[in-house]
């Protein structure tokens, strides 16, 4: 009898290797996946964006639950409704674990996900509106407040009396009569209002039977990550630094370029962080826009400086303190007064900056061989025959005609000679006699005559 091959030894022990890991693996594959994202901040433009892309990306990896750790004493409403709406509609399970605090805005957030969970000395509640002094908004927003508290909590089978009593005073006999509703994590508990008590993430897992679940935390890509660093109070004041200074050199030397391409990337810079985040809008966007176009006819088109210019200037200064705060068409009720003098800083602190730079750096500037080229070095000497201006003190009293419509400047013909005019008063028609009354340094004044 032959004996069995080595060969056929070994594929038989790795095809029974396989059989036995198969099931193992399987099961390893089949692991639900549970997608962590914090929210630790104002519920502002930025925090409403980063929840949007966190639940992107939980559903881009096809998360199984979904998990907030929140800790927030509130903000704007308008951007919590939104992430409202969003946890609402999310098709997989939604749990949120309070580390501390969900007050306002953060309660509002909290009873919008399917399972709530509190640590140990935790708060939710507490959600009446309160304008930019924090003194109570008027009836007509605690009125919506209310009423998406209520349909909120009916959506998830709580208690729809309790949550609207968290925004205004109620007499129900389970409170105390006349004080907004705030609940501890005992009181939440008992009222139906959580699920449980837990000390941790992993103490969150453990009670909703996901100890052995991969948890995958989510975390900002680098374009978003640039996102928020142009978002920092310092790089936005450098970048109005150089679009304001940008600007002032491009309005002294018209037409060199860089300068005002230098305060156009500095722009977009600027705006686009803002706009992605929610707090540049797109009329805003429009006025600095506006803003510079008004700049550009001045420099450009219209002679001198005056209403276009100083248009131009306000409505970009004003278009870049609109972009740092979070109003809503000039409704400035929920904007702090910190957060919006904290943009006027930055704005003249970056023009104040600009003003600097260009004090310090305008010498070495003119200096510099490239603007070295610009400059015209050749005298042209009055003992050579130059002259500034052309002698037409000969000319006052000549007759000729409009060679030219003269609206109200044009040319003259005088003696077979052509001269650049201007009419005292009105237009003057091609062909009409004119008569010279006076001459100016480059011109003549003329009058028409009958």
């Amino acid at each position: 009898m032959k004996s069995i091959p080595k060969r056929l030894h070994v594929q038989l022990l790795c095809l029974l290797l396989c059989t036995l890991l198969l099931p193992i693996s399987a099961l390893a594959q089949q692991r639900p996946k549970v997608f962590l994202f914090r929210i630790g901040a104002e519920i502002d433009p930025r925090t409403n964006r980063y929840s949007e892309l966190a639940l992107e990306e939980a559903t881009r990896i096809e998360a199984d639950h979904i998990l907030l750790e929140l800790d927030t004493y509130g903000g704007a409403v308008n951007d919590a409704d939104e992430i409202r709406k969003r946890l609402l509609e999310y098709p997989k399970p939604v749990y949120v674990f309070i580390n501390k605090n969900a007050a306002s805005a953060g309660a509002l957030i909290s009873i919008a996900c399917d399972s709530i969970y509190m640590a140990p000395g935790a708060n939710i509640g507490a959600a009446t509106v309160v304008g930019a002094d924090g003194v109570a908004a008027p009836g007509k927003y605690q009125s919506y407040m209310r009423s998406i508290m209520r349909s909120t909590a009916e959506a998830n089978g709580r208690n729809p009396h309790l949550a609207e009593a968290m925004v205004e005073a109620s007499v129900d006999s389970t409170l105390s009569a006349g004080q907004v509703l705030t609940l501890t994590t005992s009181e939440a508990i008992k009222y139906g209002f959580c699920e449980g008590k837990a000390s941790s993430i992993n103490d969150v897992l453990q009670q909703v039977g996901l100890q052995d679940a991969e948890l995958v935390k989510f975390e900002l890509d680098t374009v978003d990550k640039v996102i928020s660093f142009f978002l920092n109070p310092l790089i936005s004041g450098l970048l109005l630094l150089i679009i304001i200074g940008g600007l002032y050199f491009e309005l002294q030397t018209p037409g060199v370029g860089f300068p005002l391409l230098a305060a156009l990337v500095a722009a977009v810079f600027y705006l686009t962080p803002y706009y992605l985040n929610g707090l540049a809008e797109n009329w805003e966007i429009l006025l600095f826009i506006l803003g510079l176009v008004l700049l550009g006819l001045e420099v450009f088109v219209i002679p001198g400086f005056g209403v276009t210019g100083i248009s131009g200037i306000i409505l970009v200064f004003l278009s870049l303190v609109l972009v740092m705060v979070n109003n809503q068409n000039f409704d400035f009720t929920f904007v702090a007064s910190k957060a919006l003098m904290q943009s006027l800083i930055a704005v003249f602190v970056g023009m104040i900056g600009a003003l600097l730079l260009i004090v310090l750096s305008w010498n070495r500037m003119v200096g510099s061989k490239s603007m070295q080229r610009l400059i015209l070095h050749k005298k042209f000497e009055s003992e050579e025959g130059y002259r500034s201006s052309y002698a037409a003190s000969h000319l006052i009293g000549k007759t000729g005609v409009a060679h030219t419509r003269m609206a109200p400047t044009g040319r003259v013909l005088i003696d077979d000679t052509l001269y650049d005019a201007h009419a005292r008063e009105g237009f003057i028609e091609r062909g009409e006699p004119i008569q010279v009354i006076e001459h100016t340094t480059f011109s003549l004044k003329v009058k028409k005559v009958s």
